[in-house]
């Protein structure tokens, strides 16, 4: 039986019930983060606190909790499922009130949070690379903000389904953003470079371990505009998320990436990235 959390109580997921009124199911108007759980210790959960936080005063719905008492609940909800790594779900929406545009007044936010077992990349995708393709960003203005809204993130990700890809690299007005649920960085002569941090892309979590880990075996790492044509001309491109940890697109719009398999660089971040997944675990 799956238990969540919802309003400082637990139930199982069959009898949790939020009203039709919820400002979150009526306009999308709320925040969530996702925080990947490797053998039953969170990972980076300060800076996905800290981005949660972020994306809350983005759109002026005050934080319920402190982070020691996300703290808490997120270990509770980790012993409450049997599984070993996980993705803990938490989502704060503005609450109930009746249907109008204008922020109401004194109302109590709606608090929800679930855990599922964490998906993480297969042997294969690690070692022969994945599939995607591209296509404009038409998603809106504010992508920093970690918000429930994401009709243009579904739309982006069917698309990639359509195409029978893992997922669509998004440019706009000729330059890099992210993909539907991912971000998205190159290599070129040796250097990993990343879209600058901006109110078009979600600032990853893991793109910042990515960064770290990079600097910790003296790999350059820089964030920059990057174009299309730098895009399809890189020699490596690569995808990083909480679920996808690290992971090389090797075929981008029918055509290979660099030598058509994970790179070089690749193949030392990502071991570095586990490593610094396995420190967390010992710490």
């Amino acid at each position: 039986m799956s238990l969540v959390f919802l309003n400082g109580e637990w139930c199982p997921i069959e009898d949790a019930k939020i009203s039709v009124l919820d400002r979150g199911f009526i306009f999308g108007d709320g925040v969530y983060e996702v925080i990947p759980v490797y053998r039953r210790r969170p990972y980076r959960e300060p800076q996905h606190l800290a981005r949660l936080q972020y994306s809350l005063n983005g759109v002026r719905i005050a934080n319920p909790y402190s982070n020691e008492d996300w703290s808490r609940h997120i270990q509770q909800i980790i012993e409450r499922h049997s599984f070993e790594d996980q993705a803990v779900y938490i989502q704060v929406t503005r609450g109930v009130a009746p249907r109008n545009h204008p922020f109401p007044e004194a109302i109590a936010p709606t608090v929800f949070m679930m855990s599922n077992p964490l998906k993480r990349p297969s042997s294969e995708q690690v070692e022969h690379g994945v599939r995607a393709v591209s296509m404009e960003d038409q998603r809106w203005l504010h992508c920093d903000y970690k918000t429930t809204a994401l009709l243009g993130n579904v739309l982006a990700c069917q698309y990639a389904v359509d195409h029978q890809a893992i997922e669509v690299v998004q440019f706009r007005n000729g330059l890099l953003t992210e993909a539907s649920s991912s971000n998205v960085m190159i290599v070129q002569d040796g250097c990993i470079l990343a879209p600058q941090k901006n109110h078009l892309i979600l600032h990853g979590i893991t793109m910042n371990g990515v960064e770290e880990v990079a600097h910790r075996i003296e790999v350059p790492f820089e964030y920059t505009d990057i174009s299309e044509e730098a895009v399809r001309t890189a020699d490596e491109v690569w995808l990083t998320s909480s679920a996808k940890e690290v992971v090389a697109i090797t075929t981008l719009d029918d055509k290979a990436v660099g030598t058509g398999k994970p790179g070089a660089v690749f193949k030392r971040i990502y071991t570095a990235l586990q490593d610094d997944i396995a420190g967390y675990v010992a710490s």
